[in-house]
């Protein structure tokens, strides 16, 4: 989790490369065969993925030897690197155009990379949201990998953030129900701070937890066209007066709701804090909730614990049902001679069943509809992802969806909140001055 948040800094240069003057949004960059499912499957594909790691990798195998044994005329090379190595191998694969015909990609400007480079296929033909596999899909889920009205990436598991709250905390404190406004919560953590509770965990040792708060803050406070205009970096500039607001409410939650020495304390012990029962809240990712199952967590807290949205401030002027979080994916190279069926194996890795499996195996939610059940999943992971399937859009994560310039400058400036030294006008004014430098990078 910390290596992805931090990944925004690392990769400034990583597919720059061929993107330079390309158009922010380009126009058809057709894929050298056609994408739609042959009726004979055959040939070969290679497949490289981010997912080295022991608990995520035999997923991946499996999945593979699966397709090919129904498919024996196909044959796959998975390669399966780590975190770090991916963004090395993808960035020079890109500068040679030696992609491979599938290779993995985070959502926001990160993918937007390769699609301004010409290097990822339109796949929108067969899973754009009317299509019969596009249907399949929790919309916004789809929308995470969608440029300029197109579909470049096949989502292929959930990620979002959630309040998750201790149910015996709030009642020792005569709260009755989450907050339903930022104003509610704000008033919820002074009666938790006199019932004798961190009201919400908070450690920023590595930025990006702060930076998920200022996610959601910017997409409530932000009206979601500008929001949209601003993480393009050939258009940011960052003057709407919501981004101000943004970070004012961050600090009144500093304030109010967070432990002191956050920058100083790791997510981790903050994590602890809560299901030892030091504090009342966190704010978590959906990937984190395996952490509050009996396996991991005291059982008093495995057997109490629930979760809501971060609320929005009233009168707010952005999207109250945009959600942070976002699908990590797969695209599709736009040269791969064996585009259709590379989308075929993408079908199948995301179909029900496996679907249903990576929840089981890996403990992810998937987008597909209805993929949690009571078989694989505990009542928590199937809550949340009816929950995610609701929300109209994600804000995806700043760190990822701006430019890295943007992001470093949103970075070290929550940082600067937190610490006091910093503020929301100072750090404005650094943003500001990254969004100038990004556009200056892609004009």
């Amino acid at each position: 989790m910390k290596a992805r948040h931090m990944m925004a800094a690392l990769v400034a240069s990583a597919i720059a490369l061929t993107a330079c003057g390309a158009p922010s949004v380009p126009g058809q960059v057709a894929p050298s065969a056609s994408i739609s499912s042959p009726a004979v499957k055959s040939g070969s594909l290679t497949i490289l993925t981010k997912f080295a790691a022991p608990e995520y990798a035999p997923y991946f195998e499996a999945v593979v030897k699966s397709y090919m044994a129904e498919n024996p005329e196909v044959t796959i090379d998975l390669q399966q690197v780590g975190d770090q190595p991916y963004k090395d191998k993808i960035r020079v694969l890109s500068a040679s155009k030696q992609l491979p015909d599938i290779y993995f990609s985070w959502a926001g400007d990160f993918a937007n990379k390769f699609v301004r480079a010409g290097l990822a296929a339109d796949l929108s033909a067969e899973i754009a949201p009317s299509t019969s596999w596009g249907s399949t899909f929790a919309p916004a889920a789809l929308e995470a990998f969608t440029t300029g009205g197109k579909q470049y990436g096949v989502p292929i598991n959930l990620d979002a953030k959630y309040l998750v709250y201790s149910k015996a905390a709030l009642a020792k404190a005569g709260i009755t129900a989450p907050a339903a406004t930022l104003e509610d919560l704000l008033a919820d953590c002074g009666k938790l701070k006199s019932a004798g509770y961190t009201p919400i965990a908070f450690g920023n040792q590595y930025g990006w937890p702060a930076i998920h708060y200022m996610t959601q803050l910017n997409a409530f406070n932000v009206p979601a066209d500008t929001l949209a205009k601003d993480y393009n970096p050939a258009s940011g500039e960052f003057t709407d007066p919501g981004y101000i607001k943004a970070l004012e409410q961050f600090k009144q939650l500093l304030t109010a709701c967070f432990n002191n020495g956050a920058n100083g304390m790791s997510h981790e012990v903050a994590q602890a804090n809560l299901t030892s029962g030091k504090a009342a809240m966190q704010y978590v990712e959906l990937v984190e909730f395996g952490n509050f199952t009996a396996e991991k967590a005291p059982q008093a807290f495995a057997d109490d614990w629930s979760f809501f949205r971060l609320p929005m401030a009233t009168g707010s002027a952005g999207s109250p049902n945009a959600l942070t979080g976002a699908p990590d994916g797969f695209m599709v190279n736009a040269g791969s001679e064996n585009a259709s069926v590379a989308v075929d194996f993408l079908k199948y890795m995301t179909n029900q069943t496996n679907a249903e499996k990576i929840t089981k195996d890996i403990g992810w939610l998937s987008p597909v509809k209805g993929s949690a059940t009571e078989a694989n999943a505990f009542p928590q992971l199937i809550e949340a992802l009816a929950d995610v399937s609701k929300a109209e859009s994600f804000a995806i994560w700043l760190d990822t969806v701006a430019h890295a310039d943007v992001a470093s400058a949103y970075l070290s400036g929550v940082e600067g909140i937190v610490s006091g030294s910093k503020t929301p006008e100072d750090v404005m004014a650094s943003v500001k001055q990254a969004a100038a430098k990004a556009k200056k990078s892609v004009s």
